[in-house]
């Protein structure tokens, strides 16, 4: 799976606002519903929180990936989102997270779901990887880093 063929330009930030979980959250959220990723700002919100209730998101390393699986998603897709200042998450390694990938898939796309998550958590288990995201700052470096 090619992650970079999920993640369009204009569902990337390098400005997230938010220092708190529960805010980053609604800001990566809508990041998606204003591209028109998807369709219902609300309820996708809603399936993100309610996965993030499960366990953590935050997998270490500066690095969370909320996901959440709702019908008001028509296609599967990422947005990227990096803090300068970190985002209080209660991530595995207790540290904050810098970068967010929010994953949006539909209701009933669980192989996809899955596939996206294993491909994006190998990429970002290696430390050039992690570090060449902190390094970003446009979308090429950013490319570049997942590629």
């Amino acid at each position: 799976m090619n992650i970079q063929e999920y993640i369009s330009k204009d569902c990337v930030t390098f400005q997230l606002q938010a220092d708190k979980k529960e805010a980053a959250l609604k800001e990566m959220a809508e990041l998606l519903y204003q591209a028109g990723k998807v369709k219902n700002l609300s309820l996708y919100l809603k399936a993100v929180e309610e996965r993030e209730l499960e366990y953590t998101t935050g997998i270490g390393g500066g690095i969370a990936i909320p996901h959440g699986k709702s019908a008001t998603v028509p296609h599967a897709c990422i947005a990227f989102g990096k803090s300068e200042t970190g985002i209080t998450w209660n991530s595995l390694d207790e540290k904050p997270v810098y970068c967010v990938f929010m994953l949006a898939i539909p209701e009933h796309e669980d192989e996809t779901h899955l596939d996206m998550l294993s491909t994006l958590a190998r990429k970002l288990m290696h430390q050039e990887v992690q570090e060449a995201l902190l390094q970003a700052n446009d979308i090429d470096t950013f490319y570049q880093a997942i590629e």
